[in-house]
């Protein structure tokens, strides 16, 4: 008798007391997805302009700025052709980030090609580039959408991660 009066109580606890239906999950419309992105993008756009306005103002740096974001400063002038889409440049650089970490170089001993306009690098360093001459030395800041993006690198340059490029264009050949 016991054993049904326990049951019996245990069945109206669970009766009497309100149960909460789970809440639905919210549902995000395409174009309110889109818009959150945009929000979101423009919001680390932003930020990290503030840090570049920041890194340039403690360096002391005046820099041009393109339309895409980069920020460059010619450091020495060369005398040799302008750099173009489709010509293989020989790069010696190095690069850092905002807070003075250095991440790569290579020396004029060890100099880099790549293929400009064409070769998986970064996109700020095609544009930057082309605005070289043979043997300019410059200085570019390129924000995390000009260089390694919402991933970083893998390895030395972390996600969303602004970064400054120390470069020589040390030659250039025409692509066979």
């Amino acid at each position: 008798m016991s054993r049904f009066i326990f049951i019996s109580f245990i069945i109206l606890l669970a009766s009497c007391g309100e149960t909460e239906k789970p809440k639905a999950k919210q549902q995000y419309t395409t174009q309110e997805v889109k818009d959150l992105s945009v929000q979101m993008n423009m919001w680390d756009e932003k930020r990290q302009n503030d840090e570049i306005n920041q890194y340039l103002k403690q360096h002391n740096w005046e820099m041009e700025t393109t339309t895409s974001g980069l920020r460059y400063m010619l450091i020495k002038p060369g005398k040799g052709p302008l750099a173009q889409t489709g010509q293989i440049a020989k790069v010696a650089y190095k690069i850092f980030l905002l807070d003075g970490s250095l991440c790569y170089s290579a020396p004029r001993d060890s100099a880099k090609e790549f293929l400009i306009g064409k070769d998986y690098i970064e996109s700020g360093i095609h544009e930057g580039i082309q605005l070289m001459h043979v043997g300019d030395q410059m200085r570019f800041v390129l924000p995390s959408h000009l260089a390694h993006g919402l991933t970083g690198d893998q390895t030395k340059i972390p996600p969303l991660s602004s970064v400054v490029y120390e470069i020589e264009l040390l030659g250039l050949t025409e692509n066979k």
